[in-house]
């Protein structure tokens, strides 16, 4: 028990330590790369400490894992230089033992460090973006193109080639109408279609209906244009990233998409790695453990080129995989977590070989 009480001890401070310097890192860089335009559109220095403050919690769930990284790395490999772990060694505690309460805790905050995302980090974010855009007056538009949206629950579908928000209209609209059983009653072709009195009046409209096997074509009936009522609002061009978003939207946005038969595969694979990313924390201990003990000299220079080394091969290898499930090459699970099962198997090869 003594000897987990000295590793924490020895562990956690650092951990806190690379913490705060690598998050600090990170918000100086996203200052300075945003400073001239905060400059040039007379942003208040006191809204300006605002916007960094609201990502802060963005910067220490990035920085979590390279921090955790260099924490245990540096740890161990300065207690073999001090030849420290030849004593425990030497007690009969293997290196597997004697790291194993750090694997445990590790595991845990990886839960954490989730749950940190979903409920904090997440909706900081969000503000964030949200407020230096309206300082910086970057405009968002609403028109949308290449629209398919489905209506009383899948008995109507809407596809528009264009919506208009200013002009709130569609244009090159179809309308298919289904029947309570889901079968073909009817389509509506129309050229355009404006939002007014509450529903969309078409223009050039032609309504062909199914009836016994055959198709009829004809003007719209009155009972189909009065059942026209999604509000233009779900025509805007309000594309979610799953990225500013917590599980739960996530996961609805998703389902959305796929009902509508939009692609999903990027937003799907962004939404399994909400799940995978929090064990690299997990990873980077296990790697830790293995890589420790290759010097005894610079041992600070050589734990921390090694966790960034293994931080930015980790990005790497997770950014093409993502790309690859993007693109359909993949799937958008193993997309996420093909980085997570590729590491842990290296971790545990350089364990395998690690110095006991």
């Amino acid at each position: 028990m003594k000897l987990v009480e000295y590793l924490f001890r020895k562990v956690i401070p650092l951990f806190v330590g690379a913490l705060v310097f690598f998050a600090l890192v990170l918000i100086l860089v996203d200052l300075m790369m945003n400073l001239w335009n905060f400059i040039s559109n007379g942003v208040p220095g006191l809204k300006v400490l605002r916007i960094m403050a609201l990502y802060l919690p963005k910067c220490f769930w990035y920085a979590a894992p390279i921090a955790m990284l260099f924490s245990v790395s540096y740890t161990l490999s300065d207690l073999y230089a001090n030849n420290e772990l030849i004593a425990v060694f030497a007690s009969g505690v293997s290196l597997t033992r004697f790291t194993f309460p750090l694997l445990i805790f590790a595991f845990g905050m990886s839960f954490a460090l989730f749950f940190f995302d979903d409920k904090l980090v997440v909706p900081t974010f969000a503000k964030k973006t949200a407020e230096q855009e309206e300082v910086l007056k970057k405009d968002k538009t609403l028109n949308n193109d290449k629209i398919v949206i489905l209506s009383e629950n899948s008995k109507i579908c809407y596809k528009a080639e264009f919506y208009d928000d200013a002009a709130k209209r569609l244009t090159s609209l179809f309308i298919i109408i289904r029947n309570d059983d889901k079968t073909l009653n009817s389509i509506i072709r129309a050229d355009s279609a404006s939002w007014r009195d509450e529903k969309w009046i078409l223009s050039g409209a032609i309504q062909y209906t199914l009836k016994d096997g055959t198709i009829t074509a004809g003007s719209v009936t009155n009972e189909n244009r009065d059942r026209l009522t999604e509000p233009p609002e779900t025509f805007q061009n309000n594309v979610i990233s799953v990225e500013t978003v917590d599980s739960a939207t996530a996961k609805v946005y998703i389902e959305h998409l796929q009902k509508a038969g939009l692609p999903f595969a990027e937003p799907l694979s962004l939404y399994y790695k909400k799940y995978s990313f929090p064990f690299i924390l997990f990873i980077v201990v296990f790697l830790s453990v293995g890589l420790s003990g290759k010097t005894r000299k610079n041992v600070m220079l050589m734990s921390l080129a090694s966790c960034i080394s293994a931080a930015v091969l980790f990005y790497v290898t997770q950014m093409i995989t993502m790309l690859l499930a993007k693109f359909g090459a993949i799937s958008p699970f193993m997309g996420a977590w093909f980085p997570v099962f590729m590491f842990v198997v290296i971790a545990a090869v350089v364990l395998r070989y690690a110095r006991t």
